[in-house]
């Protein structure tokens, strides 16, 4: 019986893959116009630091992580999330000792969730990081840069969604009030909303149970419970934004399932994606250096969803790199043909070289399989005559090109089409 993929966990097939990789470069093509430099961070962490930044009593750390022991029995967890991992390496590496780090990624995240479209158990992220900078104007800047890289893609009729969770000056009071609420509701709520209930009455704002958003319809906002300092910083926050010409909708319940979130958050939707129609989400962590160990620093930042945002573009977005020449290699031209070949991919053309020993005719078929535009055909004549038959798959014509004006021959023809 043949070996399959595991549950989850999928296979990014050529064509998608060449999407993807457009997607990636997009981004950090973009994201480098405003600072950010690419850092590398390890798939695997301790897990110790997950639980310390996530949050015990979230969903992720509780039920979702997959963690193991390592030969020496300590406890190993595969990264759930990149922004731990790089508030780590900021810290053991000293990036601190700059005033502000600028950092971007992406790669695979692992968590132990139902396998559903768009929601994986191995999924990928691209995700970025402003650290050292409380200024309002980072956050708008970021979700400024955010929502030009989604038009550099194409996308369209995504939709800005921010709030802010206040600092821990105003947010117990908050707490309070949203626990006070709650406790009239218990009986409505899910399980994992009642036994959390007590520690961290936010998650019930979270929670995707039909049941919980029924019942805290009316919670209480925590926009009214902000401080001083924490709702200058959001009035900041929303002048900037419609500085930069975006709109955006302020969404009260969005509260985030991570634990180190403070002030400003958000989320940018789709409405092609159903419920789950978070394409890219993120905010504020002022507290989670300092939680680490390391000096008291203030960041934002966000990760997008790689396989949400692939089904938001759809197939008709990105088009692969075409092959432009089929080349049969046959007997005694193989030394001319290599020589060509060599001297029209250092052109930047793609070239196929076909290596069977089947007729002609095949090979002229396995050539419109694969879809190339042209086929190169050398034989006795045409090596005597230093030229090659040129034949156009589109057009259904063939010339005779001598091999000092097939570059710039084929790159006309390529270009006209």
């Amino acid at each position: 019986m043949a070996i399959t993929s595991i549950r989850g966990f999928n296979d990014i097939l050529p064509g998608t893959s060449g999407q993807w990789r457009w997607i990636e470069e997009t981004a950090f093509s973009l994201f480098g116009l405003y600072g950010f430099s690419e850092i590398r961070i390890p798939v695997v962490e301790k897990t110790e630091l997950f639980c310390r930044s996530i949050g015990e009593t979230t969903d992720i750390v509780e039920k979702e992580m997959y963690t193991f022991p390592d030969r020496r029995g300590d406890s190993m967890t595969l990264r759930p999330e990149g922004t731990a991992s790089v508030v780590r390496a900021y810290i053991e590496r000293k990036l601190y000792t700059a005033p502000v780090s600028k950092l971007c990624y992406t790669g695979p995240m692992f968590r132990y969730e139902r396998p559903q479209k768009g929601r994986y158990r191995q999924f990928y992220q691209i995700g970025a990081e402003v650290l050292g900078d409380p200024s309002p104007g980072v956050d708008a800047e970021t979700l400024e840069m955010l929502m030009r890289y989604f038009a550099a893609l194409g996308v369209e009729g995504v939709e800005l969604k921010i709030n802010s969770l206040g600092c821990a000056a105003c947010r117990p009071a908050y707490k309070e009030r949203l626990l006070g609420f709650l406790k009239n509701t218990e009986d409505r709520l899910c399980e994992n909303c009642v036994r959390r209930i007590g520690t961290n009455p936010l998650r019930a704002l979270d929670c995707k149970s039909p049941g919980c958003i029924e019942a805290t319809v009316g919670a209480p906002e925590i926009t009214d419970c902000l401080c001083g300092k924490c709702n200058t910083h959001f009035e900041e926050v929303k002048s900037a934004l419609s500085l930069y010409g975006h709109d955006f909708i302020v969404d009260s319940r969005m509260v985030r399932g991570l634990d180190y979130y403070s002030r400003t958050t958000f989320e940018i939707t789709s409405g092609a994606l159903g419920s789950q129609n978070a394409v890219a989400a993120g905010g504020r962590y002022d507290s989670l250096v300092k939680e680490l160990g390391g000096p008291d620093t203030p960041c934002f930042g966000f990760a997008i969803g790689m396989e949400r945002l692939a089904l938001v573009l759809g197939t008709d977005s990105f088009s692969p790199t075409e092959l432009s020449v089929f080349i049969p290699m046959g007997a005694g031209t193989k030394e001319a043909s290599v020589g060509i070949v060599r001297a029209l991919r250092e052109s930047g053309l793609p070239v196929a070289e076909d290596f069977s020993e089947t007729s002609l005719k095949s090979r002229m078929k396995r050539a419109d399989r694969l879809g190339a535009r042209f086929v190169m055909i050398l034989g006795a004549d045409e090596l005597a005559e230093e030229s090659v038959t040129l034949k156009d798959m589109a057009a259904g014509t063939q010339d005779l090109v001598k091999w000092n004006g097939l570059e710039s021959l084929l790159a006309e023809r390529l270009t006209s089409r």
